[in-house]
């Protein structure tokens, strides 16, 4: 029925296409002999261009998608024996030809395919995939409870009509991407193409609950139930896990050896969390009609109302039943972890080297700041101290404490100050970082024991005592002198678009203005004063914020030191910096904007200097 369903809601969306095309092909002879020609040029040729632009690349991506495997690790029968005769047996359990290859993926999934011809009335290869962050995190009952689901799909015929659904959607949502909100002639084709994805939706999420069904009789109520919720639990630690973890060193060009890895120690490690999160994971889901499966807590009571199948009580690990894991997942992190240009290392160099550069940026910015303050073109750590030495930390302090007396602006600098000294701790190699899959990275001394600076520090930040802080950094081998300056201006990196206008005058140059959360970039136009919105989002979908940062003029709102609005709307203002530089910004009438309230976000982020 799904493929008697699919066939005929595209042969009816092109029926109506090629009706509205006859429609507006007469339309046009009515029109060149009622009026001019021109008139029928200027009102039936958006129409032809949605009608035949829109739908029919449309319908040649939907004929040229290829049915292609997923990218993964192939494992063999050889490779993994147990784990194939567990997928035997449940094919048989559910009536069903085993796959013919199993993969192991990068992703947060479990899926079948079937390659199937004609439509899918004649069989094809079929191909099993198991992400491995999910087999990492399930043991064997729940990984039978997830085979049998997908195996389900098999037994239900639903993946041998796979290529014509999918190619069904393909043409569907490239028709409505294709045709403008305003094109009269879209609106038929773009209500037809919602209400195909809206029936295609719901058909999806009843063959999810005839999946579920098959893996209740195979695994039983308790696995079934626990597989969904570990699946979804699985998806929100693998998302903190590489955000924690993974991205800070991947920005700084750095990457593990073995990604995966890592997330297997994080589940390992953090057992309590993955608990909580367990007894939230129903409630976090919402249902929409737009989405392919049931909310969790529908399924699970859909489930919980089934009979009971036959359940085995097995609490191994479902990586014992892959005996070569590492192998794999070594293997896997070659396949789909793009290394180029970063510099791979081992789990504990990549968590040193990642905190170090953390570190090093964060100290950077402190440099940069007191280097301001003291008039200096740069400063280290040895300026800093011979700085404080003289009395000087109320007044290093109010440069980061605006609001805090000179007294209090000294005392809150030792925080910023143990930064420094952990800088040079690290740069003396007297201390070093050790991984922790509970918590931030942890700072260790020679003799394995937590390295605490802090109260080095606040003898420093006085007077009277930084001679004697001083020698005791000496006495821990630490020399100040190594805590310097990288970066001595700032970057764009770690920086995020938060708006954008085009063809504006910055500076007295034609330029579009990416607006960053740390900074402005500046991308001279070229006398090209058209499309600004467009060529704004092809800029930053082209390359990282940080090439277009270095190719482009880049100021850091750390170098800005007042803005002064002449005029609100378009904007005028005359950007003030603290090596006494100024920056007139024009906006034009006719400039775009990234997205809708770009000018309202500019003001606000200048309103921050407006008093400086």
């Amino acid at each position: 029925m799904h493929a008697l369903f699919s066939v005929l809601m595209l042969i009816g969306f092109f029926v109506m296409v090629l009706v509205e095309l006859a429609v507006t092909v007469v339309l046009a002879i009515w029109l060149i002999a009622v009026g001019p020609g021109v008139l029928a040029l200027k009102v039936t040729a958006p129409l032809f261009v949605a009608i035949v632009g829109g739908v029919g690349w449309a319908l040649w991506k939907a004929i040229r998608a290829k049915n292609e495997a997923m990218p993964g690790v192939i494992v063999t029968p050889d490779q993994a024996p147990q784990l194939w005769a567990e997928v035997r047996r449940l094919a048989e359990g559910v009536g069903t030809r085993a796959p013919d290859e199993l993969r192991i993926v990068p992703e947060v999934n479990a899926a079948v395919s079937e390659h199937t011809r004609l439509l899918g009335l004649i069989p094809g290869r079929r191909y099993l995939y198991l992400g491995l962050p999910v087999l990492q995190a399930l043991n064997v009952d729940q990984l039978r409870a997830v085979l049998a689901h997908e195996l389900g799909h098999y037994s239900a015929a639903h993946v041998r009509l796979g290529a014509v659904a999918y190619r069904g959607r393909i043409a569907m949502e490239g028709a409505i991407s294709r045709i403008g909100k305003w094109n009269v002639a879209g609106w038929p084709i773009r209500l037809y193409a919602r209400a195909y994805l809206l029936v295609d939706n719901a058909v999806s999420r009843r063959q999810e609950l005839e999946a579920d069904a098959a893996a209740v009789r195979l695994a039983g109520r308790q696995a079934a139930v626990a597989a969904l919720t570990e699946i979804a639990v699985v998806d929100m630690a693998y998302g903190f896990y590489l955000n924690r973890y993974v991205s800070p060193g991947a920005e700084l060009g750095l990457l593990p050896d073995d990604v995966f890895a890592g997330f297997g120690e994080l589940l390992a490690a953090r057992q309590d969390e993955i608990a909580r999160l367990r007894t939230q994971a129903a409630k976090r889901e919402t249902g929409s009609r737009w989405n392919t499966h049931p909310p969790l807590a529908v399924r699970i009571a859909a489930i919980n109302a089934l009979p009971e199948g036959m359940p085995s009580n097995d609490r191994r690990r479902a990586t014992d039943l892959v005996p070569d894991l590492p192998t794999m997942s070594a293997h896997l992190h070659r396949l789909s972890v793009r290394t180029e240009g970063r510099q791979v290392l081992t789990w504990p160099q990549f968590t040193a080297a990642t905190a170090t550069r953390q570190l090093q940026s964060t100290a950077d910015d402190i440099f940069r700041e007191l280097a301001r303050r003291m008039n200096r073109p740069q400063v280290g750590l040895y300026e800093v101290m011979d700085a404080l030495a003289a009395g000087r930390a109320g007044e290093l302090g109010e440069a980061f404490y605006e609001n805090a007396t000179r007294k209090e602006a000294a005392a809150k600098f030792a925080e910023l100050l143990e930064l420094l000294l952990v800088l040079a701790a690290v740069r003396s190699d007297r201390a070093t970082w050790q991984t922790s899959w509970t918590d931030s990275a942890e700072l260790l001394g020679l003799d394995g024991k937590p390295l605490d600076l802090a109260p080095i520090a606040k003898l420093a930040v006085d007077g009277a005592t930084t001679a004697l802080a001083v020698s005791r950094l000496r006495e821990l081998g630490i020399e100040i002198s190594a805590a310097v300056v990288v970066e001595a201006k700032a970057t764009a990196r770690g920086g995020d678009v938060i708006a954008g206008l085009g063809n504006v005058t910055f500076d007295g140059g034609e330029a579009d203005l990416l607006v960053l959360d740390n900074g402005l970039i500046a991308v001279p136009t070229k006398g090209d004063k058209d499309e600004g919105t467009k060529r704004m989002k092809a800029m930053i979908a082209s390359m990282p914020l940080t090439k277009i940062a270095e190719m482009n003029r880049f100021v850091p709102y750390e170098e800005v030191r007042k803005v002064t609005i002449v005029k609100q709307v378009p904007i005028r203002a005359t950007i003030e910096l603290h090596d006494g530089r100024s920056i007139e910004l024009k906006e034009s009438w006719t400039g775009d904007e990234l997205h809708k309230k770009s000018r309202e976000v500019l003001h606000q982020v200048f309103a921050q200097y407006s008093g400086q």
